[in-house]
């Protein structure tokens, strides 16, 4: 964390929420790549997509270093995701189970072409 040494005219608390509020006017993909691409650095981008990457193989039950083979995301960032996963503050299996929701239904689609 950045460290401050004047007292800011917002407190962060409401600063975050502003940055919440923000994200979630966003209504497309597009838009919402764009927003990230201006707010955020290449790497910390990065760091981001290697966290979301590893959640749907995590809620598989699949192990550290078969998600570590199939990735290349570290063992020491599955374990940080893994933990706030399972004890973190529901972010995470929020959004995976809204994403699940909307992706079509694999049985549902027909075999024929």
């Amino acid at each position: 964390m950045k460290r401050r040494s004047l007292d800011p005219e917002t407190s962060p608390d409401s600063t975050e929420l502003s940055l919440c509020e923000a994200l979630l006017g966003l209504k497309t993909v597009g838009e919402m790549r764009a927003f990230l691409h201006d707010l955020c650095t290449p790497a910390e981008i990065e760091v981001m997509v290697d966290r979301w990457s590893v959640v749907p193989y995590l809620l598989e039950g699949r192990s550290y270093r078969e998600i570590h083979e199939r990735t290349a995301v570290s063992i020491t960032t599955i374990g940080r995701v893994a933990r706030y996963l399972n004890q973190g503050n529901g972010g995470y299996m929020a959004a995976a189970a809204r994403r699940a929701s909307e992706l079509p239904d694999p049985a549902a689609r027909s075999t024929d072409v």
